[in-house]
């Protein structure tokens, strides 16, 4: 059973991602991989946030 990763983890993988890209031995098919997985993990991120950010509207408007 998967569990879904919190916005910290995701952050967190992303910027290992990064990292690596920042490094200075990038194997080029090893990239694209890097680069594939960065971009997943970026997608999630943005779900995240953006149910992250309907919550708050939701909150926001109840309480106005």
């Amino acid at each position: 059973m998967s569990s879904k990763k919190s916005l910290k983890e995701l952050m967190a993988e992303f910027d290992e991602i990064v990292a690596w890209f920042d490094g200075d031995d990038v194997d080029v098919e090893e990239a694209i991989t890097k680069f594939e997985q960065g971009s997943k993990l970026a997608d999630q991120i943005k779900k995240q946030l953006a149910e992250a950010k309907n919550k708050i509207v939701i909150i926001k408007d109840n309480y106005n």
